[in-house]
């Protein structure tokens, strides 16, 4: 039976008859992602730079699997991601993924608080070369458990907030910014966040991959950027102004796992109002919770995810 803060989250995930059960992505978790492109697109080149097809992607996110294994990770385990460049970054994450555990995303002068706070966490140095660690390791993995669409998938960790996402909430927010952009199968495609919360993992991880393109960071066709406003597209993370977006902005609301607009239209499946200094969010993106359960309690209700714009400190 769910407790009075479950149903409030629940609530506010649902959005008009269409509850967060009601699953709107074909794919079972964050791994079936890599897997079922594949299935199109396995010798099409997904890096420029270094040149990395989907089927070499997915087998050194198969060879990252198994060393994690061999380092006595295990499934459901949590995970500091450091920040190793790209595309080591994105390999190691979906390693993780298609371990079964789960990853935190964080500023690294961070890791010592998130250690105290996940005493089980593992940490992985960032000082490693992934391309040479796995190397001797096989490049097919055979998992011992596979994550559920409900099941934590990733943790934003700030010293002021501490958020927890699901599978679901990262394919379905990535399906959500998909329809609103124009990048399809082919098109050359470049993000310069970085991997310290779910923006990255969203925007530069899984989008591409979600949508058939190119990561290329020369020549891109369609370029994200957080500080380049010549780019395609500008992230803006100050949501207490969301109404007031240009077109090509996109805008990141954390709490709704990373996109919440592009200028001022919202993601499929999320429905947004602003009352005053109050965001209310409803839709299949809105977080699993705060790990603070008194931070659930002030931000869930009137069946909504009610966000503080005074207060809110999105980095």
């Amino acid at each position: 039976m769910r407790s009075q803060i479950e149903k409030e989250i629940y609530q506010a995930q649902t959005i008009g008859n269409v509850a967060p059960i009601e699953y709107m992505v074909p794919y079972p978790n964050t791994s079936a992602l890599i897997e079922g492109q594949n299935i199109k697109y396995a010798e099409q080149l997904l890096y420029q730079e270094p040149k990395i097809t989907n089927f070499e992607f997915l087998r050194l996110i198969q060879q990252t699997s198994n060393w994690l294994n061999h380092i006595n990770i295990k499934p459901k385990d949590r995970v500091i991601l450091p920040d190793i460049g790209s595309p080591q970054t994105e390999i190691l994450l979906f390693g993780v993924w298609g371990l079964g555990a789960s990853a935190i995303l964080s500023k690294q002068n961070s890791i010592k608080n998130i250690k105290s706070f996940f005493k089980e966490s593992h940490i992985i140095n960032d000082d490693i070369d992934l391309f040479k660690k796995i190397s001797i390791f096989s490049e097919k993995f055979q998992p011992k458990y596979n994550a559920l669409l409900s099941e934590e998938a990733l943790i934003n960790y700030f010293d002021e907030k501490i958020i927890k996402l699901s599978h679901y909430n990262l394919l379905v927010n990535t399906s959500g910014i998909k329809k609103l952009l124009n990048i399809n199968n082919g098109i050359r495609f470049s993000c310069d966040s970085r991997p310290i919360d779910s923006c990255w993992a969203v925007l530069k991880a899984l989008l591409p991959i979600y949508c058939g393109a190119i990561y290329s960071d020369v020549k891109s066709d369609i370029s994200i950027s957080e500080t380049d406003k010549k780019s395609t597209y500008l992230i803006r993370r100050d949501i207490k102004n969301f109404g007031d977006f240009e077109k090509n902005h996109i805008g990141i609301c954390l709490e709704n796992t990373a996109v919440l607009c592009l200028g001022n239209e919202s993601i499929h499946l999320t429905n947004v109002k602003k009352e005053e200094k109050i965001l209310k969010i409803n839709g299949h993106s809105v977080m699993m919770g705060y790990v603070n359960k008194s931070a659930n309690k002030k931000s869930f209700k009137e069946s909504s995810l009610c966000i503080n714009l005074k207060n809110n400190i999105n980095p």
